[in-house]
């Protein structure tokens, strides 16, 4: 009876001693996953709110754009641009930036398949395509936002005859000036955690680069930060369906 009292509480010691890997994740990839789920509330929160705006107001359901303060714009008629080409093609290039993005979390799978290995310079190949896509993908948002700010040529003609042409935070020639608030916070808030995704891929990347990870004896720290770039694509994925598709 005392033995079995005596193990009991040395087993307690043990488990809350530290050095022990709770459901044998590594207290880095345990704060890892703390992070994004709070990151995600955050998230899902500025998509609801942007779900209730949005179908709080009416929208204008004719074959032809029509811009006006009153309807909240169709995407398909705002979003039709694509780079060196005038053409109007709805979400192509939207959804072009979509695959660079999801691309680069198939890259950022490889690298942590090739750490797992302990490949070096598969792990050095792998990183440095997925900041690749990652610069893509920002410079097509720039390029987006600048379209966006810019607006048509035929502009909104407001009720004391004045026209407005493009988006900011003080005007929208798209629709109501909600649209274009919500659309700058958004997106811009996702592009933020891209750019800080692209930071860290690349101190990572000249951690492979200089033997960090191979003198460690394990590539974890590229695992960790593939947690948080698979997040910024997932979490694109349904910003893209609720700003875009809906």
């Amino acid at each position: 009876m005392g033995h079995s009292i005596s193990a009991n509480v040395d087993d307690s010691k043990s488990l809350w001693g530290g050095g022990v890997e709770p459901l044998k994740v590594s207290y880095g990839k345990l704060m890892m996953w703390f992070f994004l789920l709070s990151d995600a509330i955050t998230f899902s929160g500025l998509l609801i709110v942007y779900g209730f705006i949005r179908f709080s107001h009416p929208v204008f359901l004719g074959k032809e754009f029509v811009t006006s303060q009153h309807y909240w714009p169709i995407p398909d008629h705002v979003f039709t641009h694509i780079p060196f080409a005038h053409i109007n093609a709805p979400l192509v290039f939207v959804g072009i930036m979509t695959f660079i993005l999801i691309m680069s979390s198939v890259t950022m799978v490889l690298a942590v398949e090739a750490g797992h290995r302990m490949d070096k310079k598969a792990v050095e190949k792998w990183m440095l395509w997925t900041i690749f896509g990652g610069f893509c993908f920002l410079g097509s948002q720039a390029w987006e936002w600048s379209i966006f700010i810019g607006g048509s040529h035929n502009g909104l003609k407001l009720d004391d005859g004045s026209i407005i042409h493009g988006a900011s935070l003080i005007h929208n020639e798209y629709g109501p000036q909600l649209f274009a608030d919500l659309f700058f916070f958004i997106t811009g808030f996702h592009g933020t955690h891209v750019l800080s995704g692209v930071i860290l891929n690349i101190i990572i990347f000249y951690n492979v680069v200089m033997g960090v990870y191979e003198k460690r004896g394990h590539y974890e720290m590229v695992e960790k930060v593939g947690l948080y770039w698979h997040f910024v694509d997932l979490v694109w994925v349904f910003v893209f369906t609720f700003f875009y598709l809906v």
